[in-house]
């Protein structure tokens, strides 16, 4: 394995309420990887119930840098992008993504959640999300998510297997080799669902849900699942070990009764990921 892993994460940084790059700095730092950050935006607080937040568009910032890190022929193991600020930021990723040729390009498609797109999240922008997951090796949506960019209502209404193997299977012809869906529901049962397109494999990792929401909770997911693949995982150990720490830290959170809007209690469980845990929860689709 390559010891010096670099990751450029084009994600925003929220001052309060752990999301974004507050939590995909240490979660990949604990899995041995350097990330560099290119922050989007600037936010005092994440949008999901702290009010009126201040924020700072960074639109202006992201070529500079990239042009910086060129000249400086700085090379990346993977270009990882997620809430984007502005339908400019979507050109700014696609250049990334093609300054780094050789890189994994991942993609988490932050629009939307519950049904409902996110207020800073426009229809332009929406629509635009899948020119980014065209060219990305792996995707990583929510179940409203995968419903917008395939043009579907956005409801979570159960889904058979079928149903899911379908979603997995369109969202991948649009360009990713893997599709990971987060918050599913299968016949009933929660669970990531996942489609290996080179291999033709569907995978789930079924995992029990609290009374409870937290924010940042898919930006944990796709880290963990990032940082295990280019650690040589494979999809379904990445997507079970991904799975594992978030319930492991959604219930050691639920645990203290904290205040929701401050996101899991990472710190407390970091260091399940400094391990290599034999993980073997995930099943066949």
């Amino acid at each position: 394995m390559n010891s010096n892993i670099k990751v450029a994460a084009i994600h925003d940084l929220s001052g309060v309420g752990r999301c974004s790059l507050s939590v995909i700095l240490p979660t990949l730092s604990a899995m041995g990887i350097q990330v560099c950050p290119v922050p989007t935006a600037i936010l005092s607080a994440h949008t999901g119930g702290f009010g009126d937040v201040v924020m700072r568009d960074l639109t202006d910032y992201i070529i500079p840098a990239l042009q910086h890190y060129k000249r400086l022929k700085m090379d990346f193991d993977c270009i990882y992008s997620g809430f984007l600020a502005s339908t400019s930021q979507i050109d700014h990723c696609l250049e990334f993504f093609s300054s780094y040729p050789n890189a994994l390009k991942v993609v988490d498609p932050v629009m939307a959640d519950n049904g409902k797109p996110y207020k800073t999240c426009t229809a332009e922008l929406r629509r635009r999300m899948g020119e980014l997951a065209a060219v990305a090796d792996i995707i990583t949506p929510n179940m409203t998510e995968a419903a917008i960019l395939l043009g579907e209502d956005p409801t979570l209404m159960p889904r058979s297997s079928s149903e899911m193997k379908s979603i997995l299977v369109r969202l991948s012809e649009m360009g990713p080799k893997t599709v990971v869906i987060t918050s599913a529901y299968i016949c009933g049962e929660c669970c990531n669902a996942g489609y290996d397109r080179e291999h033709n494999k569907f995978w789930k990792v079924p995992y029990v849900q609290v009374n409870a929401g937290y924010p940042g909770t898919g930006d944990v997911f796709a880290s963990v699942l990032t940082g295990s693949i280019l650690r040589g995982d494979s999809l379904p150990i990445a997507m079970n070990r991904a799975a594992a720490f978030l319930e492991l830290a959604i219930k050691t959170t639920y645990g203290y009764s904290t205040d929701s809007r401050e996101g899991i209690l990472l710190e407390r469980c970091l260091d399940f990921l400094m391990g290599r845990h034999d993980l073997c929860d995930y099943e066949s689709l």
